[in-house]
C-alpha cells in the first residue's frame, strides 16, 4: 500500500535504482503520473516532461475503452473487443480523431508554451501512477518510440501481471514496484488517491525551471 503518489514515486525510484537503466528523460502521463514522475526524475537527476494519451470509448459506453490514442496520433486498439462488440470502423476513426485532439490539447496546456524535449537517441522512462488495462500506456510508448527514442522503459508503481505481459512487446523494459495477482483498480493500492487538479499537476513540471 502506497501512502500517496509521491511515496509511490520514491518506491518506484528505489526499484529503478536496481536496474541497469542510464535514463535521459522521464515522461509522465498526466495527471496522476506527474507526482510519481517528479519523484523518479529527481532521484535520477534528469528532466521531466509529459506524454499524453486518451482512451477511445465504445459509442454506447465511453467508459468501455476499445483502444487509446496519443497526442501525435499513435494508436493502440483492442481488436478483440472491437470485433466482439461490433464497433464500426467509422466509430473507431471518429473516436481516434476526437481523443487525439483532446490529448494534444492536454499536452499543450501542461507545457504552457514550452517546447517538447528531444527524444531522439535517448533512453526514456514513461511513468504513470499505475496501469490496469495498459491502453493509454501502450499508446504513449508508441508515441515515444516514433519520436526516435533509442530505449523505451515503462515504469509504474503497480500493475497486474497480465498487463505487464501486454506491455512487454511495446517497451525495452517494463518495471513495476508491485505486481499483485488480485487487482481491481489502481486506487486500491493507495491510501490517498484523490483527483489532482490540472494546476497542481502542472506545477510538478515547473520544478525543472527553478
Amino acid at each position: 500500500m502506497f501512502t500517496d503518489r509521491t511515496d509511490a514515486g520514491h518506491r518506484l525510484a528505489d526499484v529503478l535504482d536496481g536496474h541497469d537503466i542510464d535514463a535521459d528523460i522521464v515522461l509522465a502521463i498526466p495527471r496522476g503520473g506527474l507526482p510519481v514522475g517528479r519523484a523518479v526524475a529527481d532521484r535520477l537527476r534528469i528532466p521531466l516532461d509529459v506524454v499524453a494519451a486518451r482512451k477511445i470509448g465504445a459509442p454506447w459506453n465511453p467508459e468501455l475503452a476499445v483502444g487509446a490514442v496519443a497526442s501525435d496520433g499513435a494508436v493502440w486498439l483492442n481488436d478483440s473487443l472491437i470485433d466482439s462488440f461490433g464497433v464500426s470502423d467509422a466509430d473507431v476513426e471518429a473516436g481516434i480523431a476526437r481523443e487525439r485532439e483532446a490529448a494534444r490539447e492536454k499536452v499543450d496546456r501542461y507545457r504552457a508554451g514550452r517546447p517538447p524535449l528531444d527524444l531522439r537517441g535517448k533512453t526514456v522512462i514513461v511513468v504513470d501512477d499505475g496501469v490496469a488495462t495498459g491502453a493509454t500506456m501502450i499508446a504513449c510508448l508508441r508515441q515515444v518510440r516514433s519520436g526516435g527514442a533509442a530505449r523505451v522503459v515503462a515504469a509504474v508503481p503497480v500493475a497486474p501481471p497480465d498487463t505487464i505481459e501486454r506491455l512487454r512487446p511495446e517497451a525495452d523494459d517494463v518495471i513495476s514496484a508491485e505486481t499483485p495477482p488480485h487487482f481491481r483498480a489502481v486506487g486500491q493500492f493507495y491510501r490517498s488517491f484523490e483527483q489532482i487538479p490540472d494546476e497542481r499537476a502542472a506545477a510538478y513540471l515547473s520544478v525543472d525551471e527553478e
